[in-house]
């Protein structure tokens, strides 16, 4: 059986939130979940889910962990910790719930590639919206989980509108995104909102103790990562860390003039990792602008940061990918 992973106290904080609210009777048919990639969004809906579902809640609400619905739950499929695409989601689609009341949306298989597609199309969102308007299987709720709510395309959004605008008793939508802006007005303003943010370092440095990362190399993946303690531990956890150094020193060589900007740009996207490099490019621009006084380099330097997270944006698209970064790393050049 599946077990649902411990929550860090951050994403504690978040599910009381929502479970005063569902104990007041204020949890709104539809929420947007909203926080930084990594930073435990699915495992916080999961555990939200499992207490919705529960047939035999305890006092507090928490569930009962005995009761059908539990025991489904348990059982649903689960994948080990995702491979990341480009833009940082998930390189396969979500599993199949065992539990009849309980759909997750993602990044489906395209029958024709064979590969995860790049957005969520518009005959998914029909479907869940068709699942929401039948009655539970277990007599209780039903939940829907969206992961990620930002991959939806616009038709697809057209039809999730109507969906959100006749809700049903006792169903919830749950919509999880990293980058909210990106959903439409008109999506965002029929949702509540459940907001997971960064913790305190202190809180951030302990709960990093707690994954086996101590001292000057939790502090280092902490500060590299702006205090986003999900972030630290899946660099301090692989070779995040050692990508950024590398990274450092692409910059050091091109400054130098010893390497021509196209060459480390087809170096970057060789092996898949140029949206990592790219976030660690802009990381470095804003670490090199903070304690400046010179107007005029600071002005550079936020030029840079702007132009590699637009290189991060437009790898989701059909540019050339090399061609894109080869751009943004002649701005380092100047």
């Amino acid at each position: 059986m599946a077990t649902l992973p411990a929550l860090a106290p951050w994403q504690r904080r978040a599910l009381a939130q929502a479970a005063a609210a569902l104990a007041e009777g204020h949890f709104g048919h539809a929420t947007l979940v909203v926080g930084p990639a990594r930073i435990g969004k699915r495992a916080l809906a999961e555990h939200l889910a499992k207490r919705v579902l529960c047939l035999a809640p305890s006092g507090d609400g928490d569930a009962c962990g005995r009761c059908r619905s539990c025991t489904l739950f348990a059982s649903r499929s689960q994948y080990d910790p995702p491979e990341t695409r480009p833009d940082g989601a998930p390189s396969h689609p979500w599993g199949h719930s065992a539990h009849p009341d309980l759909r997750f949306v993602g990044y489906e298989i395209n029958q024709k590639t064979g590969k995860p597609r790049a957005e969520i199309v518009i005959e998914q969102v029909r479907a869940l919206s068709e699942a929401m308007t039948l009655t539970p299987r277990l007599g209780g709720a039903q939940v829907v989980i969206v992961d990620p709510a930002d991959a939806i395309n616009w038709s697809a959004f057209n039809a999730l509108l109507k969906t959100l605008e006749e809700p049903q008793p006792g169903r919830y939508l749950w919509l999880l995104s990293a980058n909210p802006a990106r959903l439409p007005a008109t999506i965002r303003s029929r949702c509540q909102r459940l907001e997971l943010r960064l913790p305190p370092a202190d809180e951030a440095l302990q709960w990093l103790a707690t994954r086996g990362h101590r001292g000057e190399l939790a502090r280092e993946a902490l500060d590299a990562a702006r205090g986003h303690p999900g972030l630290a531990d899946a660099w301090a956890s692989g070779d995040g860390l050692a990508l950024r150094r590398a990274v450092a020193q692409d910059l050091q060589v091109l400054q130098r003039g010893q390497a021509a900007p196209a060459e480390v740009a087809q170096r970057w996207v060789a092996d898949g990792r140029a949206d990592e490099r790219l976030r660690h490019l802009a990381e470095l621009a804003l670490q090199e602008a903070a304690g400046l006084t010179d107007p005029a380099r600071t002005r550079t330097l936020a030029a840079r940061f702007d132009a590699a997270n637009r290189t991060r944006d437009l790898l989701r698209s059909t540019v050339r990918a090399d061609l894109a970064v080869t751009e943004t790393l002649l701005g380092w050049c100047a």
